[in-house]
């Protein structure tokens, strides 16, 4: 593969892994970015009452005033429950840091996708901005690129993770 084409597919990868590792952080501490923005609710140090640390739920404004269309009643009734919120920092951590590293990522690909999927579906009739594809999908199809093209191998751990006994007993975990 070209040279080029493997440093973009790296860049791809490590953007796309912050994005998921930063909506983890900025939910975890309330940087006042997507978690809080209101300056009122801050507490010290730049940090928000929002933030989970300070047991605010990171998913209870999404899924009890952001979700619209025909499933916006199931995503309503998750909101602010401990498993949901659970499970959703751990997609965040466990992605992000898959993404980043270049490592795991079969599973990082394939659950980012999934986490994706469910956001597109809380939105579902009409996306924001667009009739029929948004963001979410666009970044469903980067993650099959980033799988299928083995962009964990540049700038990243993934020949190294490939190499380890582990990922060679285990093929998922590449």
């Amino acid at each position: 593969m070209n040279k080029d084409l493997q440093i973009t597919l790296g860049l791809l990868r490590l953007s796309l892994g912050w994005i998921f590792l930063w909506a983890f952080l900025d939910k975890l501490f309330g940087l006042g970015f997507s978690t809080c923005r209101d300056v009122q609710t801050q507490v010290v140090n730049y940090f928000c009452k929002d933030a989970w640390l300070y047991g605010g739920s990171p998913t209870f404004g999404f899924l009890k005033f952001a979700v619209k269309g025909p499933l916006a009643e199931i995503f309503r009734s998750m909101a602010g429950n401990p498993i949901v919120d659970w499970l959703f920092m751990l997609g965040l951590l466990g992605v992000g840091l898959g993404l980043m590293l270049g490592i795991f990522m079969k599973l990082s690909t394939f659950f980012g996708s999934l986490m994706l999927a469910l956001m597109y579906l809380a939105g579902f009739l009409p996306p924001a901005h667009n009739p029929l594809i948004d963001e979410h999908i666009v970044y469903i199809i980067v993650m099959a690129v980033l799988c299928l093209s083995n962009s964990g191998d540049y700038l990243g751990l993934g020949n190294w993770w490939k190499k380890t006994k582990l990922v060679q007993k285990y093929k998922i975990l590449e």
